[in-house]
């Protein structure tokens, strides 16, 4: 194994911290109640009624695995690809639901550009992974 560059290192932490704030927003989420639900917007309130349990699934796949595989990137370990993975799969079938199955719902420009953010953000994680392994820098056991 090769020492991992200190770029490598920050990206990795900076990228924990990321997605910790997205596993904080996924919890803020489902621990609305249904009085601060009644406080939203009528296009808020119909997409929280409307958004299926697959979707808010999808959510926390995106966050949860995402926040797991930044703790294997941190650790320099070659298991956080696969959870990178499954949240940049996650992340997909969400954005799935929110951009293609809302029907008439409006979904304001700046979910386009966050969304946005968020996947090339979870690729450039992928690419990271991988050129982490290509080089040494990640290491299975130990």
């Amino acid at each position: 194994m090769h020492k991992a560059p200190k770029w490598f290192v920050t990206v990795a932490v900076l990228a924990l911290l990321w997605n910790l704030v997205g596993c904080a927003m996924y919890l803020h989420e489902v621990m609305l109640s249904a009085s601060d639900v009644a406080r939203m917007g009528a296009a808020e309130q119909a997409y929280y009624a409307m958004r299926p349990a697959w979707a808010l699934g999808a959510t926390a796949v995106a966050v949860w695995f995402g926040a797991a595989g930044c703790v294997g990137l941190v650790l320099h370990r070659t298991w956080a690809m696969p959870l990178l993975v499954l949240s940049l799969l996650g992340l997909i079938v969400q954005d799935a639901y929110l951009f293609g199955m809302t029907g008439d719902l409006a979904i304001p420009a700046m979910a386009y550009l966050i969304q946005g953010l968020v996947l090339l953000i979870a690729i450039g994680l992928i690419w990271m992974t991988r050129v982490g392994t290509r080089n040494n820098w990640l290491y299975s056991r130990g």
